[in-house]
């Protein structure tokens, strides 16, 4: 997979790519993550890339011009991407279903906005997918978009060793993960449930399964209708 992030603010997200999970499927070659910077494209001396809105009223907008030479340049770069993704938070709710989906592309294009919004425009005429990572406001788009790949990534084969541990995360499904319990079996007056000491393996994975209903059932109540 590769993954082109357009962003205002590289150094932002530069750390957090280049750690972790996410930094060793890069180091691996499972993915490609380019981070472009929108003020390379920026007009005039001062690499304007913002404006007043149109109609007034508060905050400032991306203006469509170095966005849409941005575009086209990173979309240049390699094939057709299958998305073009804006992180906004009128986007669809990200979840694990919209993750696993994404996470079949070969190439994907994120837009970090900034500022109040980015020009209509650029949304008509590029963006295929809007996406939100919660009903809440940040001050730009690269923290979602860390989100957003860091979902990705991660489910991609190879890009963790133990692949059954991120089948069975919780969403992957539709209920909550069980409890997880390690050494010491006793601590500090609490004890690990004699199932998971047992080695019944069959007694193991039914006790997981209703732990983690009762915890869908008591926490994500709506979830349930759509588990598996």
């Amino acid at each position: 997979m590769r993954i082109d992030l357009i962003t205002a603010l590289p150094e932002l997200v530069e750390s957090p790519l280049a750690h972790s999970i996410i930094g060793r499927a890069r180091e691996s070659g499972v993915v490609e993550i380019h981070v472009h910077d929108l003020r390379e494209w920026g007009k005039g001396k001062y690499r304007h890339i913002d404006a007043p809105p149109y109609g007034g009223g508060g905050g400032m907008v991306l203006t469509p011009e170095p966005l849409a030479d941005c575009l086209d340049a990173v979309i240049a770069l390699g094939d057709a991407p299958e998305a073009v993704v804006f992180l906004t938070p009128d986007g669809e709710t990200l979840d694990q279903p919209l993750a696993n989906g994404l996470s079949l592309a070969k190439r994907l294009v994120l837009i970090a906005g900034h500022y109040k919004n980015i020009d209509q425009r650029i949304r008509d005429l590029y963006v295929t997918r809007e996406v939100s990572i919660g009903d809440y406001v940040l001050s730009g788009g690269e923290l979602p978009a860390l989100v957003l790949i860091d979902a990705l990534v991660r489910i991609l084969p190879g890009a963790i060793s133990d692949a059954q541990s991120a089948l069975s995360d919780s969403f992957q499904d539709g209920l909550l993960d069980a409890p997880a319990y390690t050494r010491p079996a006793s601590f500090r007056g609490l004890d690990v449930p004699d199932v998971l000491r047992s080695g019944d393996h069959a007694a193991i994975s039914d006790w997981r399964e209703d732990q983690r209903v009762a915890k869908t059932r008591q926490r994500r109540p709506d979830l349930l209708s759509g588990a598996d």
